[in-house]
């Protein structure tokens, strides 16, 4: 029984260290996906202080991660102008002059990152990533397209 045991330990512990990683990148994926909208709608819009794209950038970045309860994750914001809105048939003006698209990156770094217990080497990659797009009109605050 002490030999099964001595074989079976090292597999359990390494099928408990990604099931416990696992869940904490899900939970964080979650609370990623509530947060990162309504911070991008209200902060990435109108931002406070200067009116331009990098200063909404860094203002949605801090706000998305005091709204993560999971540590252990880092955010990064970037943004693209979409241009106009494409024409439709009869419309000669564009409809929405400025569409921008900010892109916000969830990375997790899993505990332990590198792991060893009887021969059995454990490595995670860097990070786990997860990505959320949101697109919003620039001058029309509060609208997601």
């Amino acid at each position: 029984m002490v030999v099964e045991l001595a074989v079976l330990l090292p597999i359990v512990i390494a099928v408990a260290l990604v099931a416990f990683n696992m869940v904490r990148f899900l939970q964080a994926c979650a609370a990623f996906d509530r947060v990162a909208p309504d911070c991008v709608i209200a902060h990435g819009v109108s931002p406070a202080g200067e009116q331009d794209v990098a200063s909404a950038c860094a203002q949605v970045r801090a706000a998305i991660e005091d709204g993560l309860p999971v540590s252990g994750c880092e955010v990064a914001v970037s943004s693209g102008d979409l241009g106009p809105a494409p024409r439709g048939k009869g419309v000669s003006f564009p409809v929405s002059p400025l569409l921008t698209t900010f892109t916000c990156t969830l990375s997790y770094r899993p505990w332990p990152s590198s792991f060893s217990m009887a021969g059995i080497d454990l490595r995670v990659p860097a990070f786990l990533r997860h990505e959320r797009s949101i697109t919003v009109d620039r001058f029309r605050p509060g609208v997601v397209v």
